[in-house]
């Protein structure tokens, strides 16, 4: 069974960074696109960083120059490198992937989410 375990998150004073990790278990998974999403308290879930198979990112415009995604296929890891962090930062951040996954001789579409966690930045 494919997963994403998220780590990293924490409690950061404004002007801060943390980086979160996202690690995909399990095999038998083609990746196409991983992300970050955000959601604070009493929000929708927006949209961080995108990063295709082909490593072609994309960011929220508000967030750009600020928050970097990046992986390691090695470790089969995602990362998201947040710097200048602001208490509007605050939020359960979430990891996504696009993908497909082999069930006995074929692909299936699979959309994954980690369980979230929690990065606050204290002001």
């Amino acid at each position: 069974q494919v997963q994403l375990v998220e780590s990293g998150g924490g409690l950061v004073q404004a002007g801060g960074s943390l980086r979160l990790s996202c690690e995909v278990s399990g095999s038998n998974f083609r990746i196409n696109a991983m992300g970050w999403y955000r959601q604070a308290p009493g929000k929708q879930r927006d949209l961080v960083a995108l990063l295709s198979r082909g490593g072609t990112t994309n960011y929220a415009d508000s967030l750009k120059g600020r928050f970097t995604i990046a992986r390691d296929d090695a470790k089969s890891t995602v990362y998201l490198q947040m710097t200048s962090l602001k208490p509007e930062d605050t939020a359960v951040y979430y990891c996504n992937a696009l993908g497909e996954e082999l069930v006995g001789t074929r692909y299936r579409d699979l959309e994954l989410w980690g369980q979230g966690t929690l990065v606050t930045v204290s002001s």
